[in-house]
């Protein structure tokens, strides 16, 4: 992979296109996975999908799968800890 990025970056042309191809097939990855949202399945995970694929050229997309993540740690923490709290006082 690494030798395929080499002989792309080398070409101006070919890195546009590159990019343009990454652009529009991250693009529609996250946009399938919003549009999945509201339906049963994995909708979020492939917005975060979309946003890695984009994340790997694009820096603006790569702070966004960031935060994202950060966020949804600081929601998975404080899920864990409103479970505990419940089950502290329903078995106290």
């Amino acid at each position: 992979m690494r030798r395929s990025r080499a002989f792309i970056a080398r070409h101006p042309l070919l890195q546009v296109a590159y990019r343009i191809a990454i652009g529009v097939v991250g693009t529609a990855v996250a946009v399938l996975g919003l549009i999945l949202v509201p339906l049963p399945g994995p909708g979020w995970l492939v917005v975060f999908l979309g946003l890695a694929i984009l994340g790997t050229e694009f820096h603006w997309a790569r702070r966004i799968s960031l935060w994202g993540k950060r966020m949804l740690e600081r929601f998975w923490t404080w899920w864990r800890a409103r479970r505990a709290a419940r089950q502290a006082r329903s078995t106290g």
